[in-house]
């Protein structure tokens, strides 16, 4: 299967593009750095600003067809209970968290419902089920962008596409372990095991890359 990885450059995009190629994926890593992308284990490599709708557009002309988008775009900021909830945190969160994905599935989405076993996969939180103050801007966006990949899934009712959202608390890898050894990182998900997660979500026969 083709699988375009959308926030390729993070720990969890490096894990998952490695999960998916030792699967037998045909595997395209997006972000926008070269230098970092240069270091994703993938197939195939495009630079894009995926919050640039027209880029995006352009992008989905290169790339053709794809059986699978997983959507890694994201980030956090917050804090300071509803009084830290900045203006500034909010526009630099929603064009990471939504916007991306905005256009990412409005470029691809078609593409995808044409696949025998189409899927689009994104991150969330599991703040989304018990919000707080200090989180609000973020919890609200993720809950945004899981109402979004539900209308996306409205529109390829009609076709074998599934979405998929794995909801998690914090993300932790071995890197972050070795650099914070004194850190508890109890109840974060490991990018390795949602990696392995995101990759068994692909099930059908691998095409040929």
């Amino acid at each position: 299967m083709r699988i375009l990885i959308a926030g390729a450059t993070s720990a969890l995009g490096h894990a998952t593009a490695s999960a998916l190629l030792e699967a037998g994926h045909h595997v395209i890593a997006i972000g926008s750095n070269a230098d970092r992308l240069g270091l994703v284990d993938a197939t195939e490599h495009f630079e894009c600003d995926l919050t640039d709708a027209d880029a995006v557009l352009a992008l989905a002309e290169q790339v053709g067809e794809i059986d699978g988008l997983v959507h890694l775009v994201g980030g956090w900021r917050g804090g300071g209970g509803l009084a830290g909830q900045t203006d500034d945190d909010w526009a630099w969160l929603e064009a990471r968290v939504v916007t991306t994905l905005r256009n990412t599935t409005r470029a691809f989405a078609s593409a995808i419902g044409r696949s025998e076993a189409g899927v689009i996969a994104i991150i969330s939180s599991t703040g989304v089920e018990r919000p707080t103050a200090g989180n609000a801007n973020y919890v609200a966006l993720k809950a945004s962008a899981e109402a979004w990949l539900a209308a996306v899934g409205h529109a390829l009712r009609a076709t074998p596409a599934r979405m998929v959202v794995k909801r998690v608390k914090a993300l932790v890898s071995d890197a972050d372990r070795a650099a914070q050894p004194e850190k508890d990182f109890s109840g974060s998900t490991d990018v390795a095991e949602l990696a392995a997660e995101l990759a068994g979500e692909f099930i059908a026969t691998p095409t040929a890359a």
